[in-house]
């Protein structure tokens, strides 16, 4: 799966994400990387908190010297001019209403010795927090044996998200303030074994992902300042985004999905 034609199209991808994020001033900084295995197949389970956020976790995965494989949304291969770089870069296409070739093509690519990322939330929680899980991290790790890493972020929630739309039904658009940071977090590996159930395992996952992103929406920098409206921040630690029950409506979470046993009520 891996050729060197590929890296080098995922080498100069790389160039330009960081010259986009100088041009921003956007300080990415990565912790836990070290547990991120230096070779062999790894799967890594991330928290979605905005449209760019591949961009912030391969720049936080910088110091492992790897090339993530990103599980997403096939509709990019249908923007012109992306479809033959993202195949290049190895990346897997995710149709919701059929996921079972993503599936398989991630299994290929964990028995070839890759690092593959999945959003097993599909989606971005308008509540930001970790909302309904898929189970196919589950499925994948029990079938192939890659540990799983569990991946935070936040911070670029203030860059491009989701937000409650406006009276015209528009979302909030790019804010492109400079000086921002994202911090990135990787979280000690998980096993599954042959036996355990998925669901429950899901479970065992999404209480995982809580705790590592309530850790980092927690750190002083990234507080709304007293007295500010802060729609960018959940409400159950005192911002103003949409409550989980609130969100409800706007999050579109397949039926399949394991609910949350975890986080606020």
């Amino acid at each position: 799966m891996r050729g060197r034609r590929d890296e080098r199209t995922y080498r100069a991808a790389v160039v330009l994400g960081r010259v986009g994020l100088r041009a921003l001033d956007l300080k990415v900084v990565g912790s836990g990387w070290e547990n991120v295995p230096a070779s062999g197949p790894v799967l890594l389970a991330a928290t979605h908190v905005s449209y760019p956020d591949f961009l912030f976790i391969q720049a936080a995965t910088r110091p492992t010297g790897r090339y993530v494989r990103f599980m997403t949304r096939h509709d990019v291969w249908h923007v012109r001019g992306l479809a033959r770089p993202m195949d290049a870069m190895g990346h897997i296409p995710v149709d919701r209403q059929a996921p079972a070739a993503a599936y398989l093509r991630a299994r290929r690519l964990l028995h070839a010795g890759e690092a593959v990322l999945s959003f097993p939330e599909a989606g971005i929680s308008y509540s930001y927090t970790v909302r309904s899980l898929m189970r196919g991290v589950a499925g994948l790790a029990r079938e192939t044996g890659a540990p799983v890493v569990p991946v935070a972020l936040w911070g670029a929630q203030r860059v491009y998200s989701v937000g409650v739309p406006d009276e015209r039904g528009l979302q909030p658009r790019p804010d492109l303030t400079r000086g921002r940071r994202v911090d990135v977090s990787f979280g000690e590996p998980l096993t599954i074994g042959p036996e355990e159930d998925l669901t429950e395992w899901t479970c065992r996952l999404g209480a995982r992902l809580t705790d590592q992103l309530e850790a980092l929406q927690r750190l002083p920098h990234h507080l709304p300042r007293p007295g500010e409206h802060a729609p960018w921040y959940p409400a159950h630690l005192g911002g103003h985004a949409p409550t989980r029950a609130e969100a409800a409506h706007l999050d579109v979470v397949p039926r399949s999905a394991v609910r949350p046993t975890w986080g606020p009520a």
